[in-house]
């Protein structure tokens, strides 16, 4: 499968669990190039552990920014989390992003995810495709 993920943004994987799940066991770390091709880049997965709390998510977070991989896949970090601490975990995406790195997150609730990200990846097209400006989204839901 081919992918372009944007550099220095978050991309948020969007469709059922399932296919969301096989988009991320189908990359290929071993595949990831540059734009233009040029030699492998480091793919780092975050993932949370069972029973992890929200400062150790921040932690493995904190860890992808200090390793400053080009590729960081954020496998289902919020898992099990209310929703004030999903929003600040996903919130700890942005300087990561910030840094340089593509970010693609699976998350188990990707509209929540939707508001740090800069782009959707829909499962069925594979096509990225620009979040709106995160505000116009909260005034729909006001």
């Amino acid at each position: 499968m081919g992918l372009r993920l944007p550099v220095g943004g978050v991309t948020v994987l969007l469709g059922p669990p399932a296919e969301r799940a096989a988009v991320l066991a189908a990359l290929d770390p071993g595949s990831a190039r540059c734009a233009d091709g040029h030699g492998a880049l480091t793919v780092l997965t975050v993932r949370a552990e069972a029973g992890d709390d929200v400062p150790a998510r921040l932690g493995a977070v904190e860890a992808a920014l200090a390793q400053a991989a080009p590729v960081v896949l954020v496998d289902r970090l919020t898992a099990g989390l209310r929703a004030p601490d999903r929003r600040r975990v996903l919130a700890a995406l942005r300087p990561v992003a910030a840094a340089g790195s593509a970010v693609l997150v699976d998350d188990d609730d990707p509209v929540a995810a939707l508001g740090t990200a800069d782009s959707a990846l829909r499962t069925g097209t594979l096509s990225v495709e620009q979040v709106p400006d995160p505000r116009l989204l909260e005034l729909l839901a006001s």
